[in-house]
Parts: structure tokens; C-alpha cells; sequence
């Protein structure tokens, strides 16, 4: 592990592995960089991957006030540390995050995506406009584990059954200790319509990648994410949830960064 820091002083913590074109590694919501870790040792076979923890997760520091603008500034110490570019992968919210830092003029390569969670007008279990309220609230109160329950419950749509389970397992306190950076992905996400402008702006090559099993919801939007790109393409990996297997993801992108 290995640490730079961000411009407003926070610190934040990387693995570095393998040699080759540099990749950065963003994992979306309610989990640090230990998501990414499969993911990052199969890349590693041909790439220097950076696979970092977002603020306020795993070993990375944070403020006291969020913005997504700090989180852009992360990948820019991110960069730096990478030579100066890379190719960017985001999973879930953190696509959405990988998307619009690159909209905002990060220094990508190539910009692929999986499953950004975005909702076509209409489209049945849209979150409120307004979670990030919601997990704040919980937090604030000192009910983390009510901040978790919601993501899982009511964002996500994980059954009852399940979400009582997920309460009764080992790795529930490490959910409850990063329920607050669930307001962030919140903020991230809007009110989860697909930011048109932000995304016909993206100038790079970037490729969305969708589940052949995914919510039917979610492949229509990440179709439509992907015609709006300028440079755009849309792939669909058989077989694959939104918990994709990376052995199925890393050739997917070996293939289109190459």
C-alpha cells in the first residue's frame, strides 16, 4: 500500500501492482478497495494498476465537508502518481464517478464503465431524488446501521430476507463503519437520471459493459449512456450480475484498452 495526497490534505491509499500501461481502479458504493482487489491482480498481468480507496473508506482519509470536486481531485494525486494518464474503470456509482471526473477533464486514456446505475425517465425503482439527506440523517443520529439497511433495502432492492442476513454477518460492522460515504456515492448519483450533457462531452474512446442478467432498467440506461458518447460503445457479458466475475470482466477490458 502506498498513500499520495489530495489537494485539500487528505490522504489517500493505493495498491500498485503489475507493469504496463497505467489503469486506475474506482469501486462504486458501500465497499473500499478490497472490491477491486480480484480485479486488479488479473489486470496486473499486463497493466500497472492503481487500485485506490475512495475518501472516507479503507486506509484513505477524509473531511469533514463532501463534494464531489474533492473526489476529482483525488484521481488527479491518483494520476500523478500513475505518470501524469490513465485508462479509468469504474464499477456501479463509482462508473458515475469515473464518468463525470472524465467529463470534468481528468486525464483518461480510455474510460470503460460497469453498470453506472442511472434510471430512464419512468423507469420503475428509481431511488428518491434526495438520498444523500436520507444517509446523512441516519448517520447524524448515530444510526449507521440504518444508513446500511436503507442502501441495501430501498437503493439496492435486496430482499428482506437477505438484508436481515446481511445484518447478521461478520462483515456487517465494516458496512456500518463506511455508512457514511454512502451520502457521497448519493451525491454522485443525483437523482440518478443520466447526466446527458456531462456524457456528450467525453471526447475519449469509453466503453459501458452490462450484465447479460442485469435489471432490465438498467441495461436501457447504460444503452442509452453509451449512444450518447462520443466515442462510445456498449458490450454485454453473458451470463454476468452486477456482482460480475472478473475473470469474465479483465479480458472484456484487456480487450478494449489494447
Amino acid at each position: 500500500m502506498q498513500k499520495v495526497t489530495s489537494a485539500d490534505g487528505t490522504s489517500i491509499a493505493y495498491d500498485r501492482l503489475g507493469e504496463g500501461p497505467a489503469v486506475v481502479l474506482v469501486c462504486g458504493g458501500s465497499v473500499d478497495r478490497m472490491s477491486n482487489a480480484p480485479l486488479a491482480a488479473l489486470l496486473a498481468q499486463s497493466y500497472t494498476v492503481y487500485n485506490y480507496d475512495r475518501r472516507g473508506r479503507g486506509d484513505s482519509g477524509d473531511a469533514e465537508v463532501y463534494a464531489i470536486e474533492r473526489e476529482f481531485e483525488d484521481l488527479d494525486a491518483i494520476f500523478a502518481a500513475a505518470g501524469g494518464s490513465a485508462h479509468l474503470y469504474g464499477t456501479s456509482s463509482g462508473a458515475a464517478l469515473a464518468l463525470l471526473a472524465t467529463a470534468a477533464g481528468r486525464p483518461v486514456n480510455k474510460l470503460a464503465l460497469w453498470e453506472p446505475p442511472y434510471f430512464l425517465e419512468g423507469a420503475e425503482g428509481r431511488p428518491v431524488a434526495d438520498t444523500a439527506s436520507i444517509y446523512r440523517g441516519f448517520v447524524a443520529e448515530g444510526r449507521r446501521d440504518k444508513a446500511a439497511e436503507y442502501f441495501m433495502a430501498e437503493v439496492v432492492g435486496m430482499p428482506a430476507e437477505f438484508v436481515a442476513q446481511a445484518k447478521a454477518s461478520p462483515w456487517w460492522p465494516a458496512q456500518e463503519a463506511i455508512a457514511h460515504t454512502l451520502a457521497y456515492d448519493a451525491t454522485v448519483m443525483g437523482d440518478y437520471s443520466i447526466p446527458v450533457e456531462a456524457i456528450k462531452s467525453i471526447k475519449q474512446p469509453a466503453r459501458v459493459l452490462t450484465g447479460g442478467v442485469a435489471w432490465p432498467w438498467m441495461s436501457d440506461s447504460n444503452k442509452a449512456v453509451a449512444e450518447l458518447l462520443q466515442d462510445g460503445s456498449h458490450v454485454v457479458l453473458a451470463e454476468q450480475q452486477h456482482n460480475v466475475d472478473p475473470a469474465v470482466l479483465a479480458p472484456a477490458l484487456k480487450e478494449f484498452w489494447a
